[in-house]
């Protein structure tokens, strides 16, 4: 009986967390450097930084949208109610104007799914 309960946690482990773990991960050195080089004109991205055109970016994985203190949000993003996890994001980060039809976010968007990741990972180390 034990070995068949094994059996059946193996089965369960390789077939529900392995697909978790083989989900696409961004590059964080990657996403550094895109951010850096399309977002950080408009974005800045330290603890304590003032906003600059659009809001500080530090800590805003899982934060709701529309926080940061000293930045004043579009009426969009405010009714957007967003929480900015990695599905937001990645929307988000396609197509702003898709997401938050009247938000102040001029930039066009990533095509690429992999400079997604990228931002969307670096994003992730912003945090205490």
């Amino acid at each position: 009986m034990k070995s068949i309960l094994k059996i059946i946690s193996v089965v369960i482990a390789t077939t529900v967390l392995f697909p978790l773990s083989a989900m696409a991960e961004g590059d964080i050195v990657k996403g550094e450097n895109t951010f850096k080089k399309k977002c950080r004109l408009c974005h800045t991205f330290t603890k304590g930084d003032k906003a600059k055109i659009g809001p500080n970016l530090y800590g805003v994985h899982n934060k709701k949208a529309g926080l940061f203190e000293g930045y004043k949000y579009s009426k969009g993003i405010i009714e957007a109610d967003l929480t900015w996890d990695d599905a937001t994001l990645d929307a988000y980060l396609l197509k702003p104007r898709d997401v938050v039809t009247k938000g102040k976010m001029i930039f066009a968007g990533f095509k690429k799914e992999t400079d997604r990741d990228d931002v969307i990972a670096y994003l992730k180390t912003l945090k205490d």
